[in-house]
């Protein structure tokens, strides 16, 4: 029985480090731990994680987000934790025929504290 690799990069199975967080099981205690959470999420297709740990300010209507079926999340590097941001590189690749095309997703994300539990606010896109 081979484990699923968590999507976010640490090298742990899905259900020891991410896997939990998207069940609701517990709650991520740092915004790198939330960061890396979401990203799974966005690999995973899971919208429901992802509003439930959206600011209510910034967070859209359901409905609202929306997978791209052509984009595939091959990788994360944290490039930066500090208080509540996180730099990041998301590494995608894209396509529906051929070879498919690489890219790469940086931002500078940031987070709050709400009740008790980290959500992510908004971020300034940075290549």
């Amino acid at each position: 029985m081979t484990l699923e690799r968590c999507p976010c990069g640490s090298g742990r199975a899905y259900a020891a480090c991410c896997g939990p967080l998207h069940a609701g099981a517990r709650l991520a205690e740092t915004p790198e731990e939330l960061m890396r959470s979401r990203y799974s999420a966005y690999a995973k297709h899971d919208a429901d994680y992802l509003l439930r740990t959206w600011h209510p300010r910034t967070r859209p209507q359901p409905g609202e987000l929306v997978f791209d079926e052509l984009l595939r999340w091959t990788g994360l590097e944290v490039t930066a934790a500090e208080g509540s941001t996180v730099d990041f590189v998301a590494i995608y690749e894209t396509g529906a025929t051929g070879a498919p095309m690489m890219g790469a997703l940086a931002e500078h994300a940031r987070f709050d504290r709400r009740g008790g539990r980290w959500v992510y606010v908004d971020g300034d896109v940075t290549a």
